[in-house]
């Protein structure tokens, strides 16, 4: 309240609704920046961790497929070694 007093004082009654059009004019902007700053921020994050979770599940894929073909080594090295005996 004491603010808008000194403004009134200070810049006239004739320039306050300019200023203060532009003052809510610049809070706007500065809004709109930044929730498209947060935004963006947000959409960067979901990426990465998507990222993560794909390279997890290739990870996991060829663990996986490591296991099942030395599991398949394994079986045909004890099926030739009981075919020899």
């Amino acid at each position: 309240m004491i603010i808008l007093v000194i403004a009134l004082v200070v810049m006239g009654p004739q320039k306050l609704p300019e200023i203060a059009s532009s003052l809510g004019k610049g809070i706007a902007q500065f809004k709109r920046a930044s929730n498209d700053f947060r935004n963006s921020i947000e959409q960067e994050a979901r990426v990465a961790e998507e990222k993560e979770r794909l390279a997890k599940e290739e990870q996991l894929a060829a663990q996986q497929a490591a296991e099942q073909g030395k599991a398949q080594a394994d079986g045909s090295a004890a099926g030739a070694g009981a075919a020899s005996a």
